[in-house]
């Protein structure tokens, strides 16, 4: 059969009139992926999802997320890690003269390793660049310290006013930090080209929350093949040129982009949980704030930040649903539970050089095509630079969609063997419980016990347990109250108590 072209596998399929459930739902979420050519169904799998746009709070009160993090960990056995390491070395980004890098289009999809069957067309268009980072002459390397796996924005997630002949501007909270980073720009999911006009970074000037602020005497231009202005072909991605810039561990770095003309099709990470900042009719990219700019809380066009980084450094590429994506934490609060794995990685000697990649994206499966962990694990694992360690936290939505357990087990075995095929760790994940939430079922508890059992049992390089973290050991069992607790608590997503329980129950001898 032949694969889906390039654009069609980086749309998202949602059925019309979908009831938003499960991990990632809410019937006014915007970060579902919208309707297109892509689909992550499998057996009558319907897509769920989503998240909210005003984080883990209501009435302005925070929902709880105080502690120090520990350095330590607790929970999730090793299961038998071992050191395979090892990343791949493309660097670089291909690209065409006048300015406009375009990214090349490798074919994307999931390897067909393992003896699974149904290999599934995934998402294409890797950017040269992608994948590895090769080292330099000094010994250093390409490594991610950030990543939003991109897709087509819903009508739920338009910018509140046309991107085009605006300025953009975006926040983002890095992992490792480093003297030289790439800036990744995606427009896999356009109907058309995407031109930026000018691109700079700055470091985000809020010593809390994210907001509009920069300290102006950190502004820099990116260059794209040496030209101030990209365009980014339908269907593709690009690297930026390496741009010297100091960027310290967990920074909060901010894009601003002047752009041009932007197809009507827009490429996003809906589930941004961070506010970003839209200013019609301007080109001015180096203001201090941006305070009179229409406001959203969704990410467009921008998908990666590496950073040039000894070597010896890596980074751990996350797969997931909104569980990932950090439905029920604070708008801007940067609390997921891979940020918090994430602030405990830094503050740990051992572990100070391990980026982390949040690769989630609400309401998608772990079986299926489009977005489903399935069909992207090529482009948003084993293609990210210096990746060595993956994590696969996929499959309630399955569960509550009724797959059998048989069929996850078949794609989990699938991901894994195409991870150690790249030299990966591969470590697993339990699903916590999801007792009084509408995907609760007797058959579907069995199928969630099933798929906890597999992941402990010696598959995976080593496993976390969330189950165990987050259940409060009822019959049938639900996610203890504390965790649960949020604005729209739903019985599915914990909120953010839950969110820090997650990240702080990951045992760090697993990134030995």
């Amino acid at each position: 059969m032949a694969k889906p072209s390039m654009k069609n596998l980086r749309f998202v399929s949602v059925l019309a009139g979908l009831s938003l459930l499960g991990a990632c739902s809410s019937s006014s979420d915007s970060d579902t992926p919208a309707a297109g050519g892509q689909t992550s169904s499998t057996g009558g799998v319907t897509a769920t999802g989503g998240t909210q746009t005003t984080g883990g709070t209501t009435g302005g009160t925070a929902a709880p997320t105080g502690g120090a993090r520990p350095t330590g960990g607790n929970g999730g056995a090793t299961g038998g890690v071992t050191a395979t390491g090892g990343t791949t070395t493309t660097t670089g980004g291909a690209s065409t003269t006048g300015g406009a890098s375009i990214a090349g289009g490798g074919s994307g999809g999931l390897p067909s390793v393992g003896g699974a069957g149904g290999t599934s067309a995934g998402a294409g268009g890797n950017s040269g660049g992608m994948g590895g980072g090769g080292g330099s002459p000094g010994g250093t390397q390409w490594v991610g310290t950030w990543a939003a796996s991109p897709y087509l924005a819903a009508a739920d997630a338009q910018p509140p006013s046309p991107l085009s002949n605006a300025v953009l501007r975006q926040v983002t909270r890095v992992s490792i930090g480093g003297n030289q980073i790439r800036l990744q720009l995606s427009n896999l999911s356009g109907n058309g080209p995407v031109t930026a006009k000018s691109v700079h970074v700055a470091i985000n000037k809020s010593t809390g929350p994210a907001d509009s602020t920069i300290d102006t005497a950190t502004d820099k231009a990116l260059s794209f093949s040496g030209m101030e202005s990209v365009t980014i072909a339908q269907g593709k991605e690009v690297w930026s040129d390496p741009l010297d810039f100091a960027l310290a561990p967990l920074s909060k770095v901010t894009i601003t982009m002047a752009l041009g003309s932007v197809p009507s099709n827009l490429t996003a990470h809906a589930g941004s949980r961070t506010t970003s900042y839209v200013q019609a009719n301007s080109t001015d990219v180096s203001a201090a704030a941006m305070t009179s700019a229409g406001k959203t809380d969704h990410w467009y066009f921008i998908s990666g930040i590496d950073v040039m980084a000894p070597a010896g450094s890596k980074a751990v590429a996350i797969i997931g649903d909104s569980i990932t994506d950090g439905r029920g934490t604070d708008t801007n609060g940067n609390n997921r539970w891979t940020d918090i794995l994430a602030e405990r990685l830094q503050a740990n000697a051992a572990t100070a050089n391990i980026g982390v990649l949040n690769q989630g994206i609400g309401a998608t499966n772990l079986v299926g095509t489009g977005t489903a962990a399935e069909a992207r694990f090529e482009r948003d694992v084993l293609n990210q630079s210096g990746v060595k360690y993956a994590i696969i936290y996929n499959g309630t939505n399955d569960i509550g969609n009724g797959v059998a357990f048989q069929t996850m087990k078949t794609v989990y075995d699938k991901m894994i063997a195409a991870g150690k095929a790249k030299n990966l760790l591969v470590f697993g994940a339990t699903i916590p419980p999801f007792g009084g939430s509408s995907y609760y079922s007797a058959a579907n508890e069995m199928v969630r016990t099933q798929v906890n059992q597999y992941v402990k049992g010696g598959a995976f390089d080593g496993y976390i347990d969330f189950d165990a973290a987050l259940t409060d050991g009822s019959n049938p069992p639900k996610l203890k109250s504390e965790y649960a607790a949020w604005s729209q608590m739903d019985g599915l997503h914990p909120g953010p108590a839950g969110y820090k329980k997650m990240g702080e129950s990951i045992d760090l001898m697993l990134f030995k």
